[in-house]
C-alpha cells in the first residue's frame, strides 16, 4: 500500500470479523484488513487516507465493496444503490408526469364537455325554445335512445344511435355528398329508415343554416314537404335526421333519357304536388316561408313517386302581406333565380313562383334550363319555350319519353302556366294558389304570358350576347344535383 492505514494496539489480537464491526461503527472508516498472517489484528482506512492496492495482494475489505487477491472486484453497493436510486427517480418522475398528464386530460375533457353541453343547450334553446334543455341531455334512457322534445315532436338523437344506424358511417350507406357534407342512409334500432345529412366542418352551410332548417321544418306538416325526424348536436356534430326517400331526387329521373319511369301522368302529378307544397309554405303554414332554392335536386320522391320539397337551409321567413324586402346576400342557384332577386336582391314569394315555372318547364321537356337549344342563337330553356309558344309549336317542347302518353291540352295548359310564372315583373306572375287553380281546372281562362326577361331580342341580333340565367352555378353550394336514393 502506498500509505498505511491507522492501527490501534488494542486491536492487535481481535478477529477479522470484530475489525469489520469496528470499522462499520466508525463514520469515517471505509476499509479494513488484518495485520497478522493468522488473520488477526486490525488496520483501518478513513476518508482522509489515500488507498492504493499494493503488490502484496493482502486482502482488504471495504464497507461497501471487497477486493480479492487477484485484483478483481465486485461493484460497490453504494454505486448499485445510486443506480437504483436513479432508476427510481426516473420512474417516479415519469409516473408523476403520467399522473399529471392524466389529471390535466381529465380537467381538459371536463371543460370540453362542459363547453359542448353549453353549446348544445344554446342550440336547443334557439331551435326549440326549450327553457330546460338539461332535462333532454341528462335524462337519456340509454346511449342509443332518442328523446322526444316538448316542442313540435322533434327528437334529439344521440351520436351513438346515429353511428349504429349508419354502421359507423360506412361508405356502403353513403347516399351522396354536397357542399354541406355527406348524406347517409340509416336504420334505427326500431326499424325506422332514415336519411342523415351530416354537416361537415368545412361546409359553407354554417350553424345558422342548420338551425334555420330545423326551426322551419319542425313546424311543417304537409305531405309534399320532407319530414324531419330530429337532429344530433353531440360531439360537435351537426346532423339532420330526415325520413328516407328511396326513389332519389327528381333530377336523377328527369334528365336521364333512358329512364322511362316518368310518364306524363306521373309528371303532372309531381307538378301538382310541388305546387301544393309551395302553397302550404306561402299561405297555410304557421309562417310564410320562401324556399329560395327550388330545383329538381331538391325535390325528393317517395316509394310511390310522390314529390316532397327538401333542403330548407336557405329558406326565409316573412310575414303575411309583408312588402318586398331586399337582401345583400343573394343565395340560391343561377337559372332558377328570379331576375329581381338575382339582380337586385328583392325577396318575395314570387321568386319561388319563378323557380317553379323553370322547374315545370324542365319536367315537361326533360331538359335543364342551362341547355342550349339553338346553335345559331344559343338560348336557354325559358327562351326556347317562349320561342316555340310564339310559333304555335309549343308541343315540340315535350320530352319524347312521354310523347305518346300525354294529353295535348293538358300539356299546353302547363306550358302556358309555366311561362306565366317566369314573366319579367314579379307582380305579373300568379301566386301559387292561382297556379294550383289553373292546373286543377280547365274552365279557368289563362292570360297570355308576357315575354320573359331571360329571353331578349338582343340575343337574336347579337349571338355573342350573354343570356341571363343560362348558368346553373350554385352560389352557396349547399345543395347537390346528383344523389343516390335517400
Amino acid at each position: 500500500m502506498s500509505q498505511e492505514g491507522y492501527k490501534n494496539a488494542d486491536l492487535d489480537n481481535i478477529s477479522l470479523f470484530d475489525c469489520g464491526v469496528t470499522c462499520m461503527n466508525s463514520c469515517s472508516c471505509f476499509a479494513y484488513s488484518f495485520t497478522s498472517d493468522d488473520i488477526t489484528g486490525c488496520e483501518m482506512w478513513n476518508q482522509d487516507t489515500e488507498f492504493v492496492m499494493s503488490a502484496s495482494g493482502r486482502q482488504v475489505y471495504f464497507i461497501d465493496e471487497f477486493i480479492t487477491r487477484n485484483g478483481s472486484s465486485i461493484p460497490r453497493k453504494s454505486e448499485a444503490n445510486k443506480r437504483k436510486s436513479w432508476i427510481g427517480s426516473v420512474m417516479g418522475g415519469a409516473l408523476l408526469i403520467l399522473v399529471s398528464s392524466f389529471v390535466f386530460y381529465l380537467l381538459w375533457r371536463k371543460r370540453r364537455i362542459a363547453e359542448e353541453r353549453l353549446k348544445q343547450k344554446k342550440i336547443l334553446f334557439e331551435i326549440e325554445g326549450i327553457t330546460n334543455p338539461s332535462s333532454l341531455l341528462d335524462n337519456r334512457r340509454s346511449k342509443f335512445s332518442k328523446i322526444e322534445t316538448t316542442n313540435h315532436g322533434m327528437r334529439v338523437f344521440s351520436f351513438e344511435s346515429i353511428e349504429l344506424a349508419t354502421d359507423n358511417f360506412s361508405s356502403a350507406n353513403k347516399l351522396g355528398e354536397g357542399g354541406f357534407g355527406p348524406v347517409y342512409k340509416g336504420k334505427l334500432i326500431d326499424g325506422l329508415e332514415i336519411a342523415i345529412k351530416r354537416l361537415s366542418r368545412s361546409s359553407t352551410q354554417g350553424l345558422a343554416e342548420f338551425k334555420n332548417e330545423v326551426k322551419l321544418i319542425a313546424k311543417f306538416n304537409h305531405t309534399n314537404l320532407v319530414k324531419l325526424y330530429g337532429f344530433c348536436i353531440e360531439k360537435e356534430e351537426r346532423m339532420l335526421i330526415y325520413e328516407y326517400m328511396p326513389n332519389k331526387s327528381l333530377d336523377s329521373y328527369l334528365f336521364d333519357p333512358t329512364n322511362t319511369l316518368l310518364d306524363w301522368k306521373r309528371r303532372f302529378s309531381i307538378v301538382q304536388g310541388i305546387a301544393q307544397g309551395l302553397v302550404y309554405l306561402h299561405t297555410y303554414s304557421r309562417l310564410t316561408v320562401i324556399h329560395r332554392d327550388l330545383k329538381p335536386s331538391n325535390i325528393l320522391l317517395d316509394y310511390e313517386l310522390n314529390p316532397k320539397i327538401s333542403d330548407f337551409g336557405l329558406a326565409r321567413i316573412s310575414e303575411l302581406n309583408e312588402p318586398k324586402k331586399k337582401t345583400n346576400k343573394v343565395v340560391g342557384t343561377y337559372g332558377y333565380m328570379s331576375p329581381e332577386y338575382a339582380l337586385n336582391g328583392i325577396v318575395s314569394t314570387r321568386m319561388d313562383v319563378f323557380s317553379f315555372g323553370v322547374l315545370m318547364l324542365e319536367i315537361i321537356s326533360g331538359k335543364r334550363n342551362s341547355s342550349n337549344f339553338d346553335s345559331d342563337h344559343p338560348i336557354n330553356l325559358i327562351g326556347y319555350a317562349w320561342q316555340m309558344w310564339n310559333k304555335g309549336e309549343a308541343l315540340e317542347l315535350i320530352d319524347p319519353v312521354f310523347k305518346g302518353s300525354c294529353v295535348d291540352n293538358e300539356v299546353l295548359r302547363c306550358i302556358n302556366v309555366s311561362l306565366s310564372c317566369v314573366q319579367d315583373q314579379a307582380d305579373d306572375r300568379p301566386t301559387m294558389s292561382n297556379v294550383v287553380s289553373f292546373l286543377s281546372s280547365e274552365s279557368i281562362l289563362l292570360a297570355e304570358p308576357k315575354q320573359p326577361t331571360f329571353f331578349t331580342n338582343t340575343a337574336e341580333k347579337n349571338p355573342k350576347s350573354p343570356i341571363v340565367g343560362g348558368r346553373n352555378d350554385s352560389l352557396n353550394t349547399v345543395t347537390i344535383s346528383t344523389m343516390c336514393g335517400r
